[in-house]
């Protein structure tokens, strides 16, 4: 096993690996950008090394500085987390010409999964079901659009080398057609680097499904069920839940075959998230593949009792998975919340500065992952992410009546957080009943809290324009007394 770890992250997730090595007697090692000085996981590690400044490039994104830093500190291994360094295969590359495990897959399966297209051929092969579309980039823009015709609008154009719900565009008819497809070439040069894009068809209303695979080096590959991932905002993730509310057992087979399938097809090793889109019919499509820990995986942890993390560390240092797919069940309900900096009043903006004072949430069937303290500045670098509050219950209504309870308790003043958005899904009937998909919080959602508002406003005004009147009342009531008063008093009339 590792001695010393180097974990090339920062916030909630630093701390969440911190914790597992910790509890398997590993040194840690925290690196910080100038921002991240006082930051938690710089208190909670071994050590702590300064890389720079506080913008990415200069810091949790150079390679260098990082690689650097573990050979000084005599790190054996390296956690990337989420973000940052996690998916890139030149990364995990360095690492190995280095003589430094690096705790993930290898960079053959990162760069493979990577490169979406080179990923759709390679599940089409293994039998995983993909959605029609296109298989290689498409450099042509005449061929796009005749492919657009035969798979039949509206369709998707994607960056091959995206991923996290970026560098995507739905296209609805051919009049729209150039103008994406120019677009999106130009998305995604800006944000990959490449601007090489494909074609796929959009699956209307989609659920977003996904499911946990962990697969060891010597050819043991196991699924960890799927988790609910259609509570998106701007493409993004915010609420997550395992199981989802419409997988039945026998659909939770089919998946996680599939996923096997996956991993396999890839030579994949480690932790790893296969995700899916599942339409009206329940039919499900390969998306993509997550070659790192997830954000979300602490719901698959608190409903399978599986440490993901512990379980790469072990798989990196050459253990053999220690259970089977028939230790796996399914126990209980788990829900997760992302807690933003953000204000949900104002089109979800960041909302960076001091946390004056904050309580977090407790009891039974809660957990906080959180990387922030009472003084802490949340930066405005990086994912305003601040914590993962996660409820578990022995079924998904005990999970939502913690998760509520949990949000009430949950007080953090001098910033604005998503907490009142939250409270208010933990409450919409749609999500309650399970009812929802990708597009839930700009149709459903929005809709009816916009109206509520409105109703609200309506009352409030109606209440604002009662109030005035009864004081008026009462002004003219008190002056007509007062006239009376002294039209009664007569200064001659003792006299």
């Amino acid at each position: 096993m590792f001695k010393k770890i180097l974990i090339a992250n920062r916030g909630e997730i630093a701390v969440r690996i911190i914790r597992a090595c910790r509890e398997m007697e590993i040194d840690t090692v925290a690196v910080f950008s100038d921002a991240d000085r006082n930051a938690l996981h710089v208190r909670y590690a071994s050590e702590a090394f300064n890389i720079g400044q506080p913008s990415p490039r200069e810091s949790y994104l150079n390679i260098d500085k990082i690689i650097d830093v573990a050979k000084r500190s005599g790190a054996d291994a390296i956690h990337p987390g989420y973000g940052f360094l996690a998916e890139n295969s030149q990364f995990a590359k360095t690492c190995e010409e280095n003589g430094i495990v690096f705790i993930g897959p290898s960079c053959e399966a990162i760069k493979n999964m990577g490169i979406k297209t080179l990923a759709r051929n390679l599940m089409s092969k293994a039998g995983v079901p993909i959605t029609p579309g296109a298989k290689e980039d498409i450099s042509d823009d005449n061929e796009l659009e005749k492919i657009a015709l035969e798979i039949g609008y509206p369709v998707m154009l994607k960056a091959s080398a995206g991923g996290g719900g970026k560098g995507m565009r739905l296209v609805k008819n051919p009049e729209d057609m150039k103008s994406s497809i120019r677009a999106t070439r130009s998305e995604a040069a800006t944000a990959f680097g490449d601007s090489a894009i494909y074609i796929e068809k959009f699956v209307e209303n989609p659920r977003h499904i996904e499911v946990q695979i962990l697969a060891d080096k010597y050819g043991n590959t196991i699924h960890l069920n799927e988790r609910e991932c259609s509570i998106q905002r701007r493409h993004q993730k915010v609420i997550e839940e395992s199981p989802s509310p419409i997988v039945s057992p026998e659909m939770r087979v089919k998946m996680g075959k599939a996923a096997i399938k996956a991993a396999k097809a890839a030579g994949y090793y480690s932790a790893g998230t296969v995700e899916f889109l599942v339409d009206k019919n329940k039919e499900f499509y390969f998306l993509e593949m997550n070659t790192r820990l997830q954000v979300e995986h602490p719901v698959t942890e608190m409903v399978t009792g599986i440490d993901i993390v512990k379980e790469m560390i072990k798989i990196a240092a050459g253990e053999k998975l220690s259970i089977t797919q028939n230790d796996i069940k399914v126990n209980g309900h788990a829900i997760e919340c992302r807690i933003y900096a953000e204000d949900p009043d104002n089109r979800f903006m960041p909302s960076p500065g001091k946390i004056l004072n904050i309580r977090t949430p407790g009891g039974p069937g809660i957990r906080d992952d959180s990387g922030v303290f009472e003084g802490y500045d949340v930066p405005i670098y990086y994912d305003p992410m601040i914590s993962k509050l996660v409820s578990w219950g022995r079924d998904r209504t005990e999970a939502i009546e913690k998760m509520r309870r949990a949000l009430k308790e949950y007080y953090i003043k001098g910033i604005k957080t998503t907490i009142p958005f939250h409270e208010q899904v933990m409450k919409n009937k749609h999500f309650i009943a399970g009812d929802f998909d990708t597009s839930f919080i700009d149709t459903k959602f929005e809709r009816e809290n916009s109206a509520d508002r409105n109703n609200e406003y309506s009352t409030q005004a109606i209440l604002s324009a009662a109030l005035w009147a009864y004081m008026e009342d009462n002004k003219k009531s008190k002056n007509n007394v007062d006239v009376k008063h002294e039209s009664s008093f007569n200064p001659w009339k003792g006299r």
